[in-house]
């Protein structure tokens, strides 16, 4: 393989989203056998990708397993799992464990591509040059950190970051903004003489009608790396720093970002860059783990299955209706599925269901009514409303969601609006006053007053806190708005700390947009 002259990241898939799942796959398979050289268990891997959906049936160009080994490399290059030297067999990291542990994938993923550096196990493996030593995602937030930049274009990654950002000193980031202002003048003609043969695929052919496809896709493939974690938006074709998490962004840029040692010894190596979150050290001892009894492979097809039902909708506990759920998906008995769910999942898991709400904010009227049923079972679920969705009506004199609280005696009004940078215009102001809250009896047999209406959306834009106050001073009715990224952070404060519905409206009648601090103390 040649040696690759720009930073590069592998991708069976373009997102993040199924991490979980192929996680949980191959944790189903593969621990505990041996790997390395093991074509079989390669083949089992890719047809349990297969089984699951998260593979599609025919991709395989062979029957070695190559398309299982991709997947595997995956995993490995965010650092979720290792291959033991002494026995070639796979294990978990601890970030990998806590992921299958039910924790928020986005938490923990965020981490690992923060994390990602050049030179890697992977990177060495892959044969990415060894002039390049540079946190890459780092360096992104950086350059978007500049007023001089503000916003990357795929071109601008694929043909400029990631071919000249050879490290995380000053001098280099200098160099990459300077370079970037000339592209932006002067586009390709900027770029240096034998920019392609410099800059050449792995496979040492370059698609002379898309010569600049190998940089491309993955500059693209990085951004949504740096998209799953919520640190910032894509609109028209620009990735931009997430408004709201400003304050989260400037403490990340603050702190040393030092380099993992030892790339070259992959055992080493991966269990340091594979922490979670929560732990500083990896002192597990692996050795001598013994063979697998079928009681284990039981629990592992458990774990694998509530990962894949997680994902698809949120879930705060474990209740018998989910139980008898994932004892029919897995064949398992019902008493061994409620003691393994009651103990290793307690309360719930909602993170992988919330990572693909978040990408739900930004499509626009692509996923707009998966949108709202999603908000609607959130409000059930995690926050305890009598929840109704409304949208799939189509009616303009009807909300998306109606909220009921019986313990605190109110109805409420959420409009959601999957937009990076929502604007109530005048067309849906005259909707939420005239239909939604002066004609709330209409669609509602309730007969509390109305608490708070609120819009739920990507992003919205500056003047939005005037907006809602002008529906407010007309109706009366408190109001709000608040990003997905605060909503998400608001669901996961309910989990560590419940909020009573009388806090919640507290929260939702500020008559602005809805901040950390209002719920975050």
């Amino acid at each position: 393989m040649a040696e690759l002259n720009y930073w590069w990241v592998t991708r069976p898939k373009r997102k993040l989203n199924s991490i979980p799942e192929v996680l949980a796959a191959f944790s189903n398979v593969a621990l505990s056998v041996r790997w390395s050289a093991a074509r079989n268990v390669h083949i089992l891997f890719e047809e349990e990708l297969e089984r699951d959906g998260l593979k599609r049936v025919g991709e395989r160009r062979d029957h070695s397993g190559s398309g299982g080994r991709t997947y595997q490399a995956w995993l490995s290059s965010l650092g979720l799992i290792f291959i033991q030297e002494s026995t070639g067999t796979p294990f978990l990291t601890l970030a990998g464990e806590a992921i299958i542990q039910g924790k928020s994938p986005v938490t923990i993923l965020k981490d690992q591509v923060l994390k990602y550096q050049f030179p890697s196990s992977f990177g060495i493996k892959t044969h990415v040059s060894g002039r390049f030593k540079v946190h890459p995602f780092i360096f992104l937030l950086r350059l978007l950190w500049d007023q001089r930049v503000k916003y990357l274009t795929v071109d601008e990654i694929a043909k400029i970051v990631i071919t000249e950002g050879e490290n995380d000193s000053e001098q280099c980031f200098e160099h990459v903004v300077e370079r970037l202002i000339a592209f932006r003048l002067d586009g390709d003609k900027s770029l240096p003489a034998g920019f392609i043969d410099n800059h050449m695929p792995s496979t040492g052919r370059v698609n002379l009608d898309h010569p600049y496809s190998h940089l491309t896709d993955t500059a693209n493939t990085m951004m949504n790396w740096l998209e799953y974690t919520q640190l910032i938006v894509r609109d028209e074709g620009k990735m931009m720093l997430a408004p709201d998490k400003a304050d989260e962004i400037s403490a990340i840029l603050s702190r040393k970002h030092p380099f993992i040692d030892r790339p070259e010894d992959h055992e080493y190596y991966q269990r340091k860059y594979g922490l979670d979150p929560w732990h500083q050290k990896d002192t597990r001892n692996l050795l001598n783990t013994g063979a697998v009894s079928s009681r284990a492979i039981d629990i592992q097809r458990i774990r694998q299955a509530f990962i894949s039902y997680s994902i698809h909708k949120p879930i705060s506990h474990i209740d018998s209706t989910i139980v008898a759920d994932i004892a029919v998906l897995t064949g398992t008995e019902e008493r061994l599925v409620e003691q393994i769910l009651f103990k290793e999942y307690p309360r719930g898991a909602i993170g992988g269901f919330l990572s693909g709400y978040y990408e739900m904010a930004f499509k626009g009227r692509e996923e707009a009514v998966d949108f709202e049923i999603a908000t609607a079972n959130i409000f059930g679920e995690i926050f305890g409303f009598n929840a109704i969705h409304l949208g799939q009506t189509g009616s303009k004199s009807a909300p998306d969601v109606l909220l009921i609280s019986d313990s605190d005696g109110y109805q409420a009004i959420i409009d959601n609006k999957a937009y990076s940078k929502y604007s109530i215009s005048g067309d849906h102001h005259n909707r939420m006053v005239h239909n939604y809250i002066r004609k709330v009896s209409s669609y509602s047999s309730s007969s509390f007053p109305i608490g708070f209406f609120a819009y739920i959306a990507g992003g919205f834009i500056d003047t939005i806190d005037k907006q809602i106050l002008d529906e407010v001073n007309e109706t009366s009715v408190p109001g709000s708005g608040i990003t997905v990224g605060n909503f998400i952070k608001l669901i996961e404060h309910q989990q560590e700390e419940p909020i009573t519905h009388a806090e919640l409206r507290r929260i939702f009648s500020v008559n602005r947009q809805i901040e950390l601090a209002d719920f975050c103390r």
